[in-house]
Protein backbone atom coordinates (compact mmCIF):
# COMPACT_ATOMS: atom_id res chain seq x y z
CA UNK A 1 0.00 0.00 0.00
CA UNK A 2 1.54 3.39 -0.88
CA UNK A 3 2.08 6.00 1.70
CA UNK A 4 0.02 9.54 2.13
CA UNK A 5 1.90 12.00 -0.74
CA UNK A 6 4.65 14.03 0.52
CA UNK A 7 4.04 17.35 0.27
CA UNK A 8 6.11 18.71 -2.68
CA UNK A 9 8.97 21.40 -2.56
CA UNK A 10 8.64 24.79 -3.34
CA UNK A 11 10.64 25.79 -6.84
CA UNK A 12 11.97 29.19 -5.88
CA UNK A 13 13.60 26.76 -3.25
CA UNK A 14 14.76 24.10 -5.56
CA UNK A 15 16.05 26.57 -7.49
CA UNK A 16 18.25 28.48 -5.68
CA UNK A 17 19.03 25.97 -2.56
CA UNK A 18 18.04 22.63 -3.77
CA UNK A 19 16.42 20.17 -1.07
CA UNK A 20 17.91 18.48 1.87
CA UNK A 21 18.14 14.61 2.46
CA UNK A 22 14.00 13.78 2.86
CA UNK A 23 12.99 10.45 4.52
CA UNK A 24 14.82 7.99 6.56
CA UNK A 25 15.64 5.32 3.85
CA UNK A 26 18.40 2.90 2.93
CA UNK A 27 19.43 4.05 -0.88
CA UNK A 28 19.64 8.17 -1.50
CA UNK A 29 18.92 9.67 -4.67
CA UNK A 30 21.29 12.89 -5.89
CA UNK A 31 19.18 14.86 -8.39
CA UNK A 32 18.92 17.87 -9.99
CA UNK A 33 16.35 20.53 -8.41
CA UNK A 34 14.39 20.37 -11.26
CA UNK A 35 13.68 16.63 -10.82
CA UNK A 36 12.53 17.16 -7.49
CA UNK A 37 8.76 17.26 -7.81
CA UNK A 38 9.16 13.95 -10.07
CA UNK A 39 10.82 11.85 -8.07
CA UNK A 40 9.09 12.67 -4.72
CA UNK A 41 5.55 11.94 -6.87
CA UNK A 42 7.01 8.30 -8.50
CA UNK A 43 8.47 7.33 -5.10
CA UNK A 44 5.19 8.48 -3.21
CA UNK A 45 2.88 6.41 -5.65
CA UNK A 46 5.00 3.40 -6.01
CA UNK A 47 5.40 2.88 -1.69
CA UNK A 48 9.13 3.01 -2.58
CA UNK A 49 10.12 3.89 1.09
CA UNK A 50 13.18 3.43 1.81
CA UNK A 51 14.72 6.14 -0.97
CA UNK A 52 15.81 9.42 0.47
CA UNK A 53 16.35 12.01 -1.99
CA UNK A 54 18.30 15.63 -1.86
CA UNK A 55 18.44 17.49 -4.74
CA UNK A 56 20.91 20.45 -5.70
CA UNK A 57 19.69 23.63 -7.11
CA UNK A 58 18.60 23.46 -10.11
CA UNK A 59 20.25 26.67 -11.27
CA UNK A 60 23.06 24.51 -12.02
CA UNK A 61 21.24 23.71 -15.01
CA UNK A 62 22.52 27.22 -16.09
CA UNK A 63 26.09 26.62 -14.73
CA UNK A 64 27.36 22.52 -15.43
CA UNK A 65 30.79 23.87 -14.55
CA UNK A 66 29.35 23.27 -10.96
CA UNK A 67 27.50 20.04 -11.04
CA UNK A 68 30.71 17.84 -10.36
CA UNK A 69 31.94 19.26 -7.28
CA UNK A 70 28.50 19.12 -5.80
CA UNK A 71 28.06 15.86 -6.64
CA UNK A 72 30.93 14.68 -5.86
CA UNK A 73 30.75 16.19 -2.16
CA UNK A 74 26.78 15.46 -1.92
CA UNK A 75 28.48 11.73 -2.00
CA UNK A 76 31.18 11.90 0.10
CA UNK A 77 29.32 13.52 3.07
CA UNK A 78 26.20 10.95 2.70
CA UNK A 79 28.05 8.09 1.92
CA UNK A 80 28.26 6.38 5.64
CA UNK A 81 24.69 7.35 5.69
CA UNK A 82 23.69 4.89 2.72
CA UNK A 83 23.71 1.29 1.80
CA UNK A 84 23.59 2.56 -2.13
CA UNK A 85 23.63 6.16 -3.89
CA UNK A 86 22.43 7.19 -7.22
CA UNK A 87 22.85 10.19 -9.16
CA UNK A 88 19.52 11.45 -11.04
CA UNK A 89 21.54 13.47 -13.67
CA UNK A 90 22.26 13.32 -17.08
CA UNK A 91 25.45 14.39 -18.21
CA UNK A 92 23.74 18.00 -18.27
CA UNK A 93 26.53 19.45 -20.15
CA UNK A 94 29.23 18.36 -17.65
CA UNK A 95 30.81 17.44 -21.11
CA UNK A 96 31.58 13.33 -19.36
CA UNK A 97 33.23 14.64 -16.48
CA UNK A 98 29.94 13.66 -14.31
CA UNK A 99 29.61 10.49 -15.87
CA UNK A 100 34.00 10.16 -14.93
CA UNK A 101 33.32 11.27 -11.43
CA UNK A 102 30.49 8.90 -10.96
CA UNK A 103 32.56 5.82 -12.29
CA UNK A 104 35.01 6.67 -9.62
CA UNK A 105 32.70 7.20 -6.73
CA UNK A 106 31.11 4.03 -7.94
CA UNK A 107 27.73 5.20 -8.24
CA UNK A 108 25.08 5.23 -10.88
CA UNK A 109 23.97 7.93 -12.75
CA UNK A 110 20.95 8.00 -15.02
CA UNK A 111 21.65 7.43 -18.76
CA UNK A 112 21.13 10.04 -21.12
CA UNK A 113 22.53 13.25 -21.85
CA UNK A 114 20.35 15.53 -20.07
CA UNK A 115 16.15 15.37 -19.31
CA UNK A 116 14.30 16.09 -22.25
CA UNK A 117 16.13 12.95 -23.25
CA UNK A 118 15.15 10.97 -20.53
CA UNK A 119 11.59 12.22 -19.68
CA UNK A 120 10.85 11.45 -24.15
CA UNK A 121 13.26 8.05 -23.58
CA UNK A 122 16.61 8.17 -24.38
CA UNK A 123 15.79 6.53 -27.73
CA UNK A 124 13.42 7.86 -29.01
CA UNK A 125 15.27 11.03 -28.27
CA UNK A 126 18.01 10.39 -30.18
CA UNK A 127 15.81 9.15 -33.42
CA UNK A 128 14.13 12.20 -33.15
CA UNK A 129 17.43 14.30 -33.72
CA UNK A 130 15.65 17.48 -33.66
CA UNK A 131 18.56 20.42 -33.60
CA UNK A 132 15.86 22.86 -33.91
CA UNK A 133 13.68 22.27 -31.40
CA UNK A 134 13.56 24.01 -28.03
CA UNK A 135 12.56 22.25 -24.67
CA UNK A 136 10.48 22.87 -21.92
CA UNK A 137 9.77 20.48 -18.86
CA UNK A 138 7.18 20.78 -16.56
CA UNK A 139 9.83 22.69 -13.87
CA UNK A 140 10.85 24.58 -16.90
CA UNK A 141 7.75 26.12 -17.67
CA UNK A 142 6.53 27.34 -14.42
CA UNK A 143 10.36 28.74 -13.99
CA UNK A 144 10.56 30.03 -17.29
CA UNK A 145 11.31 33.49 -16.60
CA UNK A 146 14.02 32.34 -13.74
CA UNK A 147 15.98 30.10 -16.11
CA UNK A 148 15.66 31.50 -19.83
CA UNK A 149 13.74 35.34 -19.73
CA UNK A 150 16.18 36.39 -17.49
CA UNK A 151 19.66 34.41 -17.65
CA UNK A 152 19.50 35.60 -21.06
CA UNK A 153 19.05 39.64 -20.48
CA UNK A 154 15.80 38.92 -22.47
CA UNK A 155 13.58 41.37 -20.26
CA UNK A 156 16.12 44.42 -20.49
CA UNK A 157 16.99 43.51 -23.93
CA UNK A 158 13.91 42.26 -26.25
CA UNK A 159 16.15 42.25 -29.39
CA UNK A 160 18.99 39.34 -28.43
CA UNK A 161 15.93 37.17 -29.40
CA UNK A 162 16.80 36.45 -32.63
CA UNK A 163 20.23 35.70 -31.49
CA UNK A 164 19.34 32.86 -29.09
CA UNK A 165 16.71 31.77 -30.80
CA UNK A 166 16.63 32.65 -34.62
CA UNK A 167 17.88 28.77 -35.48
CA UNK A 168 14.74 27.60 -34.05
CA UNK A 169 11.29 26.67 -35.08
CA UNK A 170 9.51 25.58 -32.50
CA UNK A 171 9.33 24.72 -28.70
CA UNK A 172 8.07 21.62 -27.28
CA UNK A 173 6.65 21.02 -24.28
CA UNK A 174 7.67 17.77 -22.62
CA UNK A 175 4.60 17.44 -20.43
CA UNK A 176 4.84 15.16 -17.25
CA UNK A 177 1.51 15.69 -15.91
CA UNK A 178 -1.85 16.45 -18.09
CA UNK A 179 -2.50 20.03 -16.57
CA UNK A 180 -4.08 22.97 -18.73
CA UNK A 181 -2.76 25.78 -16.79
CA UNK A 182 1.11 24.06 -17.43
CA UNK A 183 0.06 23.89 -21.31
CA UNK A 184 -1.03 26.99 -21.52
CA UNK A 185 1.71 28.48 -19.43
CA UNK A 186 3.79 26.67 -22.08
CA UNK A 187 1.82 28.36 -25.18
CA UNK A 188 2.43 31.77 -23.75
CA UNK A 189 6.12 30.90 -23.51
CA UNK A 190 6.27 29.87 -26.72
CA UNK A 191 4.84 33.20 -28.16
CA UNK A 192 7.19 34.98 -26.18
CA UNK A 193 10.09 33.26 -27.79
CA UNK A 194 8.41 33.67 -31.03
CA UNK A 195 8.29 30.02 -31.96
CA UNK A 196 5.21 27.86 -33.03
CA UNK A 197 4.39 25.41 -30.07
CA UNK A 198 3.84 21.92 -29.82
CA UNK A 199 2.85 19.94 -26.82
CA UNK A 200 4.16 15.83 -25.82
CA UNK A 201 2.69 14.32 -23.11
CA UNK A 202 6.21 12.29 -22.05
CA UNK A 203 5.01 11.58 -18.28
CA UNK A 204 8.25 10.94 -16.89
CA UNK A 205 9.90 8.00 -19.47
CA UNK A 206 13.44 7.05 -18.46
CA UNK A 207 12.85 8.71 -15.05
CA UNK A 208 10.60 6.67 -13.94
CA UNK A 209 11.98 2.88 -15.55
CA UNK A 210 15.18 3.88 -13.72
CA UNK A 211 13.77 4.89 -10.29
CA UNK A 212 12.42 1.01 -10.71
CA UNK A 213 15.28 -0.33 -10.92
CA UNK A 214 16.97 2.02 -8.57
CA UNK A 215 13.94 1.22 -5.87
CA UNK A 216 14.90 -2.60 -5.95
CA UNK A 217 11.23 -3.72 -6.62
Amino acid sequence: MCRAMTSLPDDSALTQTGLDVRGSGRVLIIACGALAREILTLRDANGWTHLDLTCLPAIYHNHPEKIVTAVRDTVAAQRSAYTQIYVAYGDCGTGGQLEAACADMRVEMLAGPHCYSFFEGNAAFEARDEITAFYLTDFLVRQFDAFVWKPLGLDRHPDLRDMYFGHYDRLVYQAQTDDPALTESARICADRLGLAFERRFTGYGDLATQLQDWSGR
